[in-house]
């Protein structure tokens, strides 16, 4: 006999302040509501409720209406941006990366370490001058 067990609801109970930062993230518009949902795992029904109770721009009887094609154009040229620097970064790596084996043919050639530079002689062309 299996006992009759009842799934328990867990419900979580959020801070005003909490709340009001969710709300101010949103109206900054660092976030969508949808990405607020997803990001703090919270519906995104419950988002709503919470901009239309403490919103300082949102006046009764006024729905919001979110713009998806701005979010995802938004998204769209973060990841744009985020492939341009990791295409600049994997450049300049590969600029260090030859300077370095550079360097270090260099240093072989000539018979000395080129990165520590205390191994060098000093050059003979310059030439102490008397103090007057």
């Amino acid at each position: 006999m299996k006992a009759n067990l009842k799934s328990i609801n867990k419900t979580r109970r959020f801070s005003d302040d909490f709340k009001k930062s969710i709300v101010s993230e949103f109206e900054k518009g660092n976030f969508s509501v949808l990405q607020l949902s997803r990001l703090h795992s919270i519906h995104f029904q419950t988002i709503y409720k919470w901009i239309y109770k403490f919103s300082t721009f949102n006046e009764k009887g006024y729905r919001i209406v979110e713009m998806e094609e701005s979010t995802s154009k938004k998204l769209k040229d973060q990841e744009a941006r985020i492939r341009e620097l990791e295409r600049a970064l994997g450049q300049k790596q590969l600029k260090i990366d030859y300077l370095e084996k550079l360097i270090e043919v260099a240093g072989k050639d000539l018979g000395l370490d080129l990165k520590k530079n205390s191994g060098t002689q000093h050059s003979s062309g310059a030439r102490k001058t008397g103090g007057k």
